[in-house]
């Protein structure tokens, strides 16, 4: 017959994996983030590297619309700070979440030993 796992244990294993589950939604939203700023980076330097009277276009709706290429620029610096500022906040937690995630697992370790142990005296 298995033995059932203690109660205080149980309940820190399902927290554990809740963490487990948070930490990999944040890391898989940290690298969206990054690739996201990697790609505004790159247009934005080729932005940079066309000539000021090369046509540039947008994707607005479906279609290709002309715009004008400071306000592009400005507009891709704008959404490259919020980027930058949302993934600090991503790694932030991140962090956070793996430090919860490390206090949990010297929790369980310690009640298994506890366990463990009080079964070996009991026996």
């Amino acid at each position: 017959m298995a033995q059932r796992l203690p109660p205080e244990i149980e309940n820190k294993l399902t927290r554990f994996q809740g963490l487990q589950a948070q930490y990999t939604r944040l890391a898989q939203e940290r690298a969206a983030v990054e690739a996201e700023i990697a790609e505004t980076q790159r247009v934005l330097k080729l932005l940079e590297e066309a000539g000021s009277d090369a046509p540039v276009y947008k994707m607005q709706a479906g279609i290709l619309v002309r715009v004008d290429k400071e306000k592009l620029v400005q507009e891709l610096k704008d959404k490259l700070e919020i980027l930058e500022i949302r993934l600090q906040k991503l790694k932030k937690q991140e962090e956070e979440v793996k430090k919860q995630l490390d206090q949990l697992a010297r929790e369980i370790r310690e009640l298994q030993t506890k366990t463990t142990l009080g079964k070996q005296g009991a026996g």
